[in-house]
């Protein structure tokens, strides 16, 4: 292990040599009042409910203040074709996910996104889908409540949106990402036009291959360990870096002539401190690219937030408590899997729901094994 190490100190010593120029772009956050903005983060929590043969996604999504946004329950092998309808029928929205398709030209959710699965044509044989796609599902819903707050809300304050993941996905079709984020610039440009409110929109992430890269340099390099809330802006081509794939770090209006247009990328991020202390922890923070001009006031006000973080500390306490709200555990969760049970039986043969029962009661006993 020291041999292998030695040898491969040259990319410890690249890395350092790729963020040291950086140390003087560090900027320091300055509070900012926390009464002069409202935050409210949303969550979708991953609830999944098994039991062979059947296997459901609860796809639910809650804001900070526990306001339920959406809910839904799918399965692998539902019907696109009529969970797509239950969204938008006739050309007309249903629910917050039927409005962003409507704005963003989609019919059937494969047109919104190539991950989710699109039924066999006649005559073709029909294979059963990957239960991956109902993850797609779940962050399409995520995505959708997002603009839907935009261009339905009246807000009454200034208010900084907070969603968990940062402002970058691949899961849509063709450059409708990019649609979605330009339709968010003009929501939100009408908005300070018409009701003299202002708001910003912020992703967090909970891991981020570029802080994964580059935290042990850093630390090396003395940078954002200053004893003061800091954040320092990544630049693209250190994105580039640690992603598998370029594209992922090329934000609108930064492609190269002749290369492929930016459709995976809306946030420019930052490695963000929100503690006094050298070795605090740091995240990956994506403000939308439009709103660059706001960094200061947008970390200022998410400063406040962060400080009263719990259980994880300094990390923003809207987003930990959307997510405790979308979390189904214990008692919520024990109700819902009846519920699931109960849906079970009720499709069972007559006189033979005790199967069922005996089932549950015994369960499965290799779980026993090491107990």
């Amino acid at each position: 292990m020291r041999d292998r190490a030695n040898a491969d100190k040259r990319l410890l010593d690249d890395l350092r040599s790729e963020i040291a120029p950086h140390r003087t772009s560090v900027r320091r956050i300055q509070p900012r009042s926390a009464t002069a903005v409202s935050l409210v983060a949303s969550d979708g929590g991953n609830n999944k409910i098994q039991f062979d043969p059947f296997f459901m996604q609860i796809v639910r999504v809650v804001d900070s203040y526990g306001q339920q946004l959406y809910l839904d329950v799918v399965s692998p092998s539902t019907d696109i074709d009529e969970l797509s309808d239950k969204h938008i029928m006739g050309g007309e929205p249903q629910s917050a996910l039927g409005t962003m398709m409507k704005a963003l030209g989609a019919s059937k959710l494969y047109d919104l996104s190539p991950m989710i699965p699109r039924p066999a044509k006649k005559g073709e044989e029909q294979l059963t889908p990957s239960p991956g796609w109902m993850l797609v599902y779940r962050d399409l819903c995520e995505w959708a409540v997002l603009y839907d707050r935009i261009v339905n809300t009246h807000f009454a304050t200034d208010t900084l949106l907070v969603r968990d993941g940062l402002l970058r996905s691949k899961i849509f079709q063709g450059e409708k990402f990019i649609e979605l984020r330009n339709k968010l610039k003009h929501a939100i440009s009408e908005m300070e036009k018409k009701q003299r409110r202002r708001v910003f929109i912020v992703g967090v992430a909970k891991h981020s291959k570029v802080l994964a890269r580059y935290r042990l340099a850093m630390a090396l390099e003395d940078i954002l360990t200053d004893k003061y809330p800091a954040y320092l802006q990544v630049p693209r081509e250190l994105e580039k870096k640690a992603y598998v794939w370029p594209e992922y770090a090329v934000g609108a209006g930064e492609s190269e002539e002749g290369t492929e247009m930016p459709k995976f990328v809306a946030g420019i991020m930052y490695l963000v401190k929100f503690g006094n202390t050298a070795r605090d922890p740091i995240w990956a923070v994506d403000i939308i690219d439009f709103q660059k001009a706001s960094e200061a006031l947008v970390f200022g006000h998410l400063l406040a937030d962060a400080l009263d973080g719990f259980p994880v500390p300094l990390y923003p306490r809207c987003l930990q408590k959307a997510h405790e709200n979308a979390a189904l555990v214990d008692f919520d969760m024990d109700i819902l899997e009846q519920e699931i049970f109960d849906a079970i039986r009720s499709i069972l043969p007559n006189g033979k729901s005790d199967t069922l029962e005996a089932l549950r009661f015994y369960g499965d006993p290799s779980n026993l094994r090491y107990e």
